[in-house]
């Protein structure tokens, strides 16, 4: 018998983002409708590594990637 269990990861700094959950994701990909959450996560996460959330347009588009997540 298969049991499932869930895994709760809590990340305390930005750079465990890039660290420790996108290489994670990368080498076991989510599947399924989640898969694209993730891929919009990575994106934003980009867009701030390279500090376009500190611009407006940066910011507005960050929002609008976020607006469409979790649908």
């Amino acid at each position: 018998m298969l049991k499932h269990s869930a895994v709760y990861f809590v990340v305390v700094k930005y750079k465990d983002i890039f660290e420790k959950i996108i290489p994670l994701f990368d080498k076991y990909p989510i599947k399924g409708i989640k898969a694209l959450d993730y891929s919009d996560f990575k994106k934003v996460a980009n867009m701030m590594f390279n500090k376009e959330h500190l611009t407006e347009k940066g910011l507005s588009k960050i929002q609008s990637i976020k607006s469409h997540m979790n649908l």
